[in-house]
């Protein structure tokens, strides 16, 4: 999965449009998974956490309409709606209902990827945390502000960067040399001084930190969870 951007489902009546659709999306790095009705997409969103959602509107039996009312409450996946041309009010309640973003038939497929990139980085943005609390510390990414105990430290790019990528990746160990490509920086010594000037700021003993601690011979990681 790690070379794949995002696994998304196409849902379409017609084989030759998913056909298609599946075969453009797996060149441009995709990894994509069917369903040829609203049913089976139904059945597929019960064991497999999808990315984003290509829904057809138009199709036998449940419309993809109906798959996005019967799954409204338990579905948080953004969702494209595949519309003909003279489908403007089904589209309308498409988007009143819970779709994202819509396209009419035909397409040109570098629309699709195009507005496939546009809700992907959206979500991401959405789903990035930007303040986290462990203990008595509180670090806010949007002020570039950290709070431990009654202290309150400014932090500044370079630091917020490396906090941000950490982060978002609990847990995720993260060497010299992908902290240096996140700050473009080829010195270790100068991300030894920076990660010791952030223990700083966030342990209350940064001589034996607690949260942002070395795995030896390995780099970095940020225990906060």
């Amino acid at each position: 999965m790690d070379k794949f951007v995002a696994h998304i489902l196409v849902v379409d009546d017609d084989d030759g449009i998913r056909s298609l659709v599946k075969k453009y999306l797996n060149e441009n790095n995709y990894l994509i998974t069917t369903a040829n009705s609203a049913e089976d997409a139904s059945e597929k969103i019960k064991i497999i956490k999808f990315d984003l959602i290509i829904l057809d509107i138009m199709m036998p039996g449940k419309s993809g309409l109906d798959f996005i009312r019967d799954n409204i409450k338990k579905l948080d996946t953004p969702i494209i709606l595949l519309t003909a041309k003279g489908e403007p009010d089904e589209r309308i309640e498409g988007l009143e209902i819970g779709a994202d973003d819509y396209l009419p038939k035909p397409f040109e497929p570098k629309e699709l990827i195009l507005r496939i990139q546009n809700i992907i980085n959206k979500t991401i943005k959405k789903n990035q945390k930007r303040v986290v609390k462990f203990e008595n510390i509180m670090i806010d990414l949007n002020k570039q502000l950290i709070f431990k105990n009654d202290n309150e430290y400014k932090i500044n790019n370079t630091e917020k960067i490396i906090l941000e990528k950490m982060i978002n990746n609990p847990g995720k160990t993260f060497s010299r040399e992908d902290i240096g490509l996140f700050i473009d920086l080829d010195k270790e010594r100068s991300i030894d001084v920076i990660i010791t000037r952030l223990r700083k700021k966030i342990e209350i003993d940064p001589k034996n930190p607690k949260f942002l601690q070395t795995i030896r011979g390995v780099g970095y990681v940020l225990w906060i969870e």
